[in-house]
């Protein structure tokens, strides 16, 4: 198919509140299921032990800097490569693709050596408890040295998101997700034939899923996506001018998710001084709280596409358009969110074999955290907007000032009070504080781009 026969894509044609729903509904409902995943995962563990759910807790972090490596170069992706259709640059396109694929293969490559050398290490400078230490080692180890599906799956399926076609994706993640849930019981407890693995299993079960996962996002994008080209020419010969767009946008919206990561390894540290079981609870939080965010994320995974595709094809009304709607949405289910976190926390609690202990510990901080929920709608709308026209540094700059600025100094003052209760506290005082920081970036944007388009 040559460039001028390719349609005009329906991003910049479709009405827009029934363009956002038919890109972000499909990527919500996967990244329900996803968080879906991550709750049933913690489920299963947390039968086997409590310190089994903190060894899991602990190899977060890492875990979530995988995410953060290729997501962030996924974000990239995705905005170079809608941009540039938008644009009509249909060679550009393709070449967005094939250096999203080839940066994440060295990257993987990274984390191979990372799950080979030093899991026990990164384990181990969390706690000493020779439980937890062996059990964290040995599923960090799996999820690092075969961590090649995730690396592939990310970058597949954000290149169906780049270019609209987020129900192939959708099927692509649910697919890899159903995989997982199926096979964490099968091989954490040893059903049928599968052996006994424990915590092993958990982290196989993982993997599997992700291989499934990326197994069908490329034959979607091979048999599918029209609007793009992929060749191994195209992506073993370097584009240095495309990696380096790629990066501007990919590497601060890296850094901005493994920010997270640097968090959570920080918070276990203040919280493990209390208890195992307050590490534990905060474990449980993150599984849970992914019920509510997932699906705003998959919203704004939705909506970046379509901001960056009428930014290039400069349509001020319709990003407007977009924002307002997407705003709403955001809005709505975070509320719902924290509705159910203020009312129901004993409930969701017991989901994870919750001791005495657990529920006492557990009940103020899902309660306390709920209240920063809707303002983290409005910064991650906002953020969609930092991204999609490049300008992810603000995006960073809003990150490092909420979680290490702010959530880790508020968190450890206040843990030196002696209550715990008082440690949660951190998460809306460090959320009123990212609104503002955004609310002052995107006045800016505002002024400078979108005003003026």
């Amino acid at each position: 198919m040559s460039d001028t026969v390719r349609q005009e894509n329906k991003m910049g044609t479709m009405p827009v509140r029934r363009l956002i729903l038919t890109m972000s509904l499909p990527m919500m409902m996967s990244m329900m299921v996803q968080a879906l995943y991550n709750v049933v995962d913690s489920i299963f563990v947390s039968r086997l032990s409590e310190d089994a759910l903190t060894a899991v807790t602990l190899a977060f972090p890492m875990q979530n800097l995988m995410i953060a490596v290729a997501g962030g170069t996924g974000v990239g992706i995705n905005a170079l490569l809608s941009r540039s259709l938008g644009e009509k640059r249909y060679e550009r396109a393709d070449q967005a693709a094939g250096m999203g694929i080839l940066l994440n293969i060295i990257h993987y490559f990274i984390f191979l050596l990372i799950g080979l050398f030093g899991a026990k290490g990164f384990i181990h400078s969390q706690t000493d408890d020779p439980e937890i230490l062996a059990l964290g080692t040995t599923y960090l180890s799996l999820v690092c040295i075969l961590s090649f599906g995730v690396f592939v799956q990310i970058t597949m399926e954000r290149l169906l998101q780049s270019t609209g076609r987020t129900f192939y994706s959708m099927i692509a993640q649910a697919s890899g997700a159903v995989c997982n849930i199926i096979f964490d019981p099968l091989l954490i407890f040893g059903i049928g034939p599968f052996p006994r693995m424990g915590v092993a299993g958990a982290a196989c079960a993982t993997v599997f899923g992700q291989v499934v996962g990326s197994s069908i996002a490329i034959f979607m994008n091979l048999r599918k996506n029209k609007d793009i080209r992929l060749s191994w020419k195209g992506i073993l010969h370097p584009a240095w001018d495309a990696i380096r767009e790629i990066y501007a946008v990919g590497i601060p919206s890296m850094l901005m998710m493994a920010i997270g990561s640097v968090m959570t390894y920080l918070m276990n540290q203040i919280l493990i001084a209390f208890s195992n079981t307050a590490a534990a609870v905060f474990g449980v939080y993150f599984k849970l709280q992914s019920f509510v965010f997932m699906p705003v994320f998959g919203l704004n995974n939705g909506v970046i596409p379509v901001l960056a595709y009428n930014y290039g094809a400069r349509n001020p009304d319709r990003i407007r358009q977009t924002l307002r709607f997407s705003l709403v949405l955001a809005l709505s289910i975070m509320i719902a969110g924290a509705l159910v976190f203020i009312f129901l926390p004993v409930l969701l609690l017991k989901l994870f074999n919750a001791s005495p202990e657990m529920i006492a510990i557990g009940v103020p901080a899902l309660r306390i955290i709920a209240f920063s929920f809707p303002v983290a709608a409005v910064c991650i709308v906002i953020g969609s907007v930092f991204q999609a026209f490049s300008r992810s540094m603000y995006s960073l700059a809003v990150s490092v000032g909420r979680q290490l600025v702010v959530l880790i100094p508020a968190a450890w003052l206040l843990s030196r009070t002696g209550v715990l209760a008082n440690v949660w506290w951190a998460f809306p005082i460090a959320e009123i504080m990212s609104f503002a920081i955004s609310a002052f970036f995107f006045r800016k944007l505002y002024r400078e781009i979108i005003a003026v388009l």
